[in-house]
């Protein structure tokens, strides 16, 4: 907490004294102990929500993890138990249990009552570790109803428990048990004297938790799998004893992996191999001054030497996404940092020094970028050291500058040896992979000269919009539509039933290319799909600027029938690949127009004469509801088939009309999902697709067929 020494006379109460004699020492407050991290959670945690709970869950669970880390632990189980607590343990060496000599108290009171006290300061007990800050384990106590711990060692358990952060005796199970503050360890058992371990029981206290605050399973399992690859040889056992499984199912997943991350890289990777996993290692000493504690108890600043490991597993795929996961001491940093900066600086050098000297880039061409070279690279980076230097209590982001060096230095001496290889398999791929970078090259020059053509002044001035486009007259961008049309027929119609101050067309003839099969290259010589990027104006894939673009709404008007919707799909794996923003900033719709059509006989005063529905189920209920209201329509319903059967009229009233149109709105509330789903319906791999169709055959709804 920051307290300024003068209030400010601008913002104190009307009426108060802004003297010097009203502020004084009592005014400020000093959080002790573990009171701050109750009082600030979100500073240790991130959040309140499902989020900060796995995150306390992880601080017990990195704890076991640095022990397995040093070859003292192989098997870590967390159980999610059905009172909605839940436990982690571990056959690792167990939390001390002596006394430390500066506070009188027990290694596992000093471990879970102090804030920044733990065994990886001094650098004695963990070479490399994930709980840096010593807060972790004092930190989930602090914000634990109840927390309970058992360490096997020295022939014997030793047991404690806390309340809120204060040590004592539970007179019962559970958070609600009668408790009597007490300090100290109690032998609660023998044991076998090689038996060692340590287990954590805590219930989240909903006093600092929203109440519907949960574990998400799913991700607890995805964060098991990952630590389980990046140390091989661990298992790691969730046991979901509470119901926390689709349709509250309970059950168990064991995770184990002997491969490391070229096995994790593999997993990772969701495209067709241009080379085999490249395993890139070495390491680097670096020198920081940190505080030390010396004999005295004194904070000295001192020299130190740290040791870098670096290790990295990486391999190009056919396809244009990038999967980078980075790591420091399996601590994931999902936000990047100087280990990631200088593995994408050092990739990006490399790979331009080999391309000139090779001659496969030509002397005018312009160097490579990042994008060029990240193009269908999964990689897995990792990186261990004594102490890192993160940014915040999460982790998210390393900030040890002399990891930059190091990484890149790796990177620069090992992938220059595979891409200089003499060994004929080798040297293949590594032509592969330079082929690939320069491919994307000259695709992003060839997009952004592209882009450049698409302005909306520049094309008009130039008459290079297609002749088809049928473009409105109105230059405002927030109101104006395109409504691209299925079929150069149902075009005269459209045109007769838009609004054209503010309604453009631009009709396609068919089914366009499915640009998930296909290269970019590939796309932008398809004449439909040129097209359409053309008349939107604000190019395409990583130089698309939504802020060029030069209509509001984007409508893909097609008809109601089986080959409607995959022109729609083939339209929307288009937008979703080349100009997602547009899908993200909700501004691409599909029309909705109506299957049916019915004529009511002697309409009241106020009742339309032609009514419309737009599903089979809605056709019937309002049937059914004019029979039973007496109201008489003709038996000759009319029902549509496609966007020409309307006259200019019925279209407008019904799908162009924005006073009573309806619209459909396409978003991506799940971007890895929409990926996934994608690949699997529009990629190139057929044998998953064929999967998919048959074992979800069973569970298709017939009468939804539109036979």
């Amino acid at each position: 907490m920051s307290a300024s020494p003068h209030p400010s006379p601008a913002t104190a109460p009307a009426g108060a004294v802004t003297g010097g004699s009203d502020y004084t020492a009592r005014h400020l407050m000093v959080l002790e102990g573990l009171e701050a991290v109750r009082k600030r959670p979100g500073m240790y945690v991130g959040s309140t929500d499902s989020r900060g709970l796995l995150h306390c869950l992880w601080e017990i669970i990195d704890n076991s993890v640095d022990e397995a880390l040093g070859g003292h632990c192989g098997h870590i189980e967390v159980i999610l138990h059905d009172d909605a607590s839940v436990e982690v343990r571990d056959n690792g060496r167990g939390i001390p249990v002596d006394t430390e000599p500066r506070s009188g108290l027990s290694g596992v009171e000093v471990a879970y009552t102090k804030l920044h006290a733990g065994g990886k300061f001094g650098g004695g007990s963990y070479v490399a570790s994930g709980g840096l800050h010593g807060v972790g384990a004092s930190v989930v106590n602090a914000l634990a109803h109840r927390l309970d711990v058992e360490v096997d060692r020295h022939g014997h358990t030793h047991a404690v428990s806390f309340r809120r952060g204060t040590p004592g005796i539970y007179h019962g199970n559970g958070p609600t048990a009668d408790f009597t503050p007490a300090s100290g360890l109690r032998k609660t058992a023998r044991t076998p004297k090689t038996r060692t371990g340590t287990r954590v029981r805590y219930w989240a206290d909903r006093q600092i938790f929203l109440k519907d605050a949960k574990l998400n399973l799913e991700t607890l399992h995805q964060r098991a799998r990952q630590t389980a690859f990046l140390v091989p040889g661990l298992t790691i056992v969730v046991r979901d004893e509470y119901g926390l499984g689709e349709g509250g199912t309970k059950g168990e997943e064991s995770f184990r992996f002997d491969g490391g991350i070229s096995e994790f890289c593999e997993y990772l990777a969701q495209d067709k191999a241009v080379c085999d996993v490249l395993r890139l290692s070495g390491q680097g000493s670096f020198k920081e001054t940190v505080p030390v504690l010396d004999d005295h108890g004194q904070m000295t600043p001192t020299e130190v030497t740290r040791d870098l490991v670096v290790d990295v597993a990486m391999r190009w795929g056919t396809g244009y996404d990038t999967t980078l996961r980075s790591f420091v001491n399996i601590i994931a940093t999902p936000k990047g940092g100087t280990h990631v900066s200088g593995f994408e600086r050092s990739l990006t050098k490399t790979m331009n020094e080999v391309l000139r000297s090779q001659k496969v880039l030509r002397v005018a061409e312009d160097d490579i970028v990042k994008d060029d070279a990240l193009e269908g690279l999964t990689a897995v980076v990792t990186v261990r050291l004594a102490e890192p230097q993160f940014e915040g209590q999460t982790k998210e982001v390393l900030g040890t500058s002399a990891a930059n060096r190091i990484v890149a230095q790796v990177i620069a001496k090992e992938l220059k040896a595979f891409l200089t290889s003499t060994r004929r398999d080798a040297k293949a791929q590594a032509r592969a992979v330079m082929d690939k970078a320069v491919a994307a090259a000259r695709t992003r020059i060839a997009a952004r000269q592209h882009k450049d053509a698409q302005r909306r002044k520049t094309a008009l001035e130039s008459s290079s919009l297609p002749a088809k486009l049928a473009d409105c007259r109105s230059d405002d961008v927030e109101r104006s539509e395109l409504f691209i049309v299925e079929g150069d027929s149902a075009l005269g119609t459209a045109k007769l039933a838009r609004n054209s101050e503010f309604q453009a067309l631009l009709p396609i003839r068919g089914k366009i290319l499915n640009v998930q099969k296909a290269s970019v290259s590939d796309m932008l010589k398809n004449a439909e799909c040129g097209a359409i990027i053309q008349v939107i104006g604000a190019g395409s894939g990583r130089t698309f600027d939504i802020d060029a673009a030069r209509y509001g709404k984007i409508i893909l008007l097609v008809d109601a029938d089986v080959d409607g919707a995959h022109i729609r799909i083939l339209l929307l794996t288009l937008f979703q690949r080349y100009m997602r923003p547009m899908v993200e900033a909700g501004r691409v719709f599909a029309a909705v127009p109506p299957l049916h059509r019915i004529e009511l006989v002697q309409p009241k005063k106020g009742q339309d004469k032609y009514v419309y529905t737009y599903s089979d189920n809605e056709l019937r209920e309002t049937l059914l509801e004019y029979q039973r209201k007496g109201i008489r329509f003709k038996d000759s319903i009319q029902r549509y088939k496609g966007l020409g059967e309307m006259d200019a009229d019925q279209l407008a009233e019904t799908t162009m009309d924005p006073r009573y149109r309806t619209l459909r709105r396409v978003n991506i509330g799940d971007l890895d999902a929409a990926e996934q789903v994608f690949d699997l319906l529009m990629g190139n791999d057929v044998a998953p697709r064929k999967e998919f169709i048959t074992s979800s055959a069973a569970t298709l709804d017939r009468s939804r067929l539109d036979l």
